[in-house]
């Protein structure tokens, strides 16, 4: 465990208590975790304290996760961010990236929050709308079962 004052000030708005305690256990080995399970509440804290991260679900009732991402004014707030939803929704990756944000799916949050928090992101990252999100991308070829389809002479 890191020592306190080194240690990176994270803020989850998830509003199902199973899931936010699956994530805050695995954020709390390397960073402070402060979790939410309410939009209004998450608001507060979003727009009066500091963080390192904002950790978010993009349903948080009647409202949106990127609602807290656009919160976030200059010098307050979080400076990243992480929304991250049920399934891959190519159109909500894009409206993250737009946001400043970065786009997970909910089910790989836990394994993949240390890379994210602890990891040093290159000039130009995912959060970056000129850069298209690979996963999205088609990928073309032949399949190795795809042999099939193939017509062979008799």
């Amino acid at each position: 465990m890191l020592p306190s004052a080194s240690r990176m000030h994270i803020l989850l708005v998830e509003p199902d208590g199973a899931a936010r305690g699956i994530l805050q256990a695995a954020a709390s080995v390397f960073a402070h975790v402060e979790s939410h399970g309410r939009f209004d509440t998450a608001r507060a804290r979003v727009t009066l304290t500091l963080f390192d991260f904002l950790v978010t679900n993009v349903r948080l009732g009647d409202y949106n996760g990127l609602h807290l991402v656009y919160l976030r004014s200059p010098g307050r707030g979080a400076p990243c961010a992480i929304v991250y939803s049920d399934n891959r929704d190519p159109g909500l990756a894009r409206e993250a990236q737009r946001a400043g944000a970065f786009y997970e799916v909910g089910t790989c949050l836990p394994v993949t929050l240390a890379a994210y928090v602890t990891g040093t992101l290159p000039v130009r990252d995912r959060r970056d709308p000129a850069i298209s999100d690979r996963r999205v991308l088609f990928r073309g070829g032949r399949r190795s079962w795809d042999h099939h389809l193939v017509s062979r002479p008799r």
